[in-house]
């Protein structure tokens, strides 16, 4: 449980960083084979690949449209105050990104910048053992802010072959088109290539387990999707003297509870901190729903890092990349500027990842697997296509045609230097 790490005297920059075993050995030919199966064989290969994945039989892949309304309808009050709050925080959030596109007019030539939406997005949410109705309002939330006019959602079903009311209530409440009960990467084949039943998407977005995130990266040439690899999920927590150590341990917990090859890191410099800490993790462990899922984690793929000062530790942290940083320190906002790559910070004991998780605003589709160090979270962008439109008048395109001609021809494009100097040239008279 959270291995020990004496890195104290070494420059965080020379540790190598380990990772669960998939991300150095991705299962790409499993996830090709289910892609291959789904582009050739459809609807039937999605019903044959969801028996043997999912355990569930079914017929229609569609879940009703009057299915979803009836599950929001049946939503606990308190329930839907919740969920109704944390899509109003989402879409504030989401809708502060929104933004005119750049312009530019120098010398003659203008140019703008139009942004125009998708038509048609893919959303993604995770089955297993809880159902992420969170993840359906971060995913088609954003979509609709961006003004995507069709939202489709892909999530796996139950072993009786239905899904849960809760994502279906999310997904009534979020605006979604079209609620599928397909998974794995078996949902991804389904949303990038067609089958009978689901007419293609144009981006796909959302979490998954790593055969989902690869299903994305293979695809990636037919649909668009994010940079970042939204995998299994992970924490690193910088702690010193001040952190509570129940705050503390409880929060190595949480990220690690959703499901294999999640991951915690745990980075100090006082040695007793730490020790305190893992001895709370041990304790709360045992009282734990998800206690076998979580020691598997912290078995497995969490470490408990001793390092030699705040600037080392959150070296560390950059060096990890992680989905969430919690900096639990005297004066977090002091650590901040030190932070490169990192999916989402939290700063102090009553910032807990878990209000990001839910209902903070920001997405909580986040990089994973050190992709943090080129990638950041789902945001509007990531349903939206930026395109420039040029414009030059008469005389504009007579100052820049021998500037263009120049260049085309060091690039030996003659044809590229004649479509300027033929215009110039009629300007001229000639």
């Amino acid at each position: 449980m959270l291995r020990r790490m004496d890195l104290r005297g070494r420059d965080p920059a020379t540790v190598e960083i380990p990772r669960p075993r998939v991300a150095g050995d991705p299962p790409v030919a499993a996830v090709r084979a289910v892609l291959d199966a789904v582009r050739v064989g459809g609807d039937a290969a999605v019903r044959e690949l969801t028996e043997r994945f999912d355990g569930a039989t079914i017929d229609a892949l569609r879940v009703a449209p009057e299915t979803c309304a009836a599950a929001l309808a049946d939503l606990p009050p308190r329930l839907r105050t919740a969920m109704e709050t944390a899509k109003a925080n989402i879409e504030a959030y989401h809708r502060a990104q929104l933004h005119d596109g750049a312009g530019t007019d120098r010398d003659g030539i203008r140019v703008r910048e139009i942004r125009r939406p998708v038509d048609r997005a893919g959303c993604y949410v995770p089955g297993g053992q809880a159902p992420l109705l969170s993840t359906v309002l971060m995913t088609a939330v954003p979509a609709r802010v961006a003004g995507v006019p069709e939202v489709v959602l892909c999530t796996p079903p139950r072993r009786d072959g239905t899904v849960a009311p809760e994502l279906l209530a999310a997904a009534a409440l979020a605006g979604v088109d079209e609620v599928y009960r397909i998974g794995g990467a078996q949902a991804i084949a389904a949303m990038a290539y067609g089958t009978e039943s689901v007419r293609p998407v144009d981006v796909i977005v959302g979490p998954g387990n790593v055969y989902v995130s690869i299903a994305k990266r293979e695809v990636a040439g037919v649909v668009g999707v994010p940079s970042s690899f939204a995998g299994p999920s992970e924490v690193v927590v910088v702690a010193d003297g001040t952190a509570p150590p129940e705050y503390a341990a409880i929060d190595l917990m949480v990220q690690v509870e959703h499901g294999p090859d999640s991951v915690a890191w745990l980075v100090a410099w006082d040695e007793a901190v730490a020790d305190r800490i893992v001895e709370v993790v041990a304790k709360l462990v045992e009282s734990a729903p998800r206690r076998d899922v979580i020691r598997a984690n912290l078995d497995a793929n969490s470490y408990s890092a001793l390092v030699d000062g705040p600037e080392q530790a959150i070296a560390l942290a950059n060096r990890i990349a992680p989905e969430h940083l919690e900096l639990m320190t005297a004066d977090p906002d002091a650590l901040v500027p030190l932070v490169r790559h990192a999916g989402a910070v939290f700063c102090g004991p009553y910032a807990p990842a878990s209000v990001g998780d839910y209902l903070a605003g920001p997405n909580h589709v986040l990089p994973t697997y050190g992709s943090a160090r080129w990638a950041g979270a789902l945001r509007v962008d990531d349903f939206v296509k930026h395109i420039h439109v040029v414009s030059l008048d008469e005389d504009a395109l007579g100052r820049v045609a021998p500037l263009v001609a120049e260049l085309a021809e060091a690039e030996g494009l003659a044809t590229h230097a004649e479509s300027v100097r033929l215009r110039a040239a009629r300007r001229g008279g000639s």
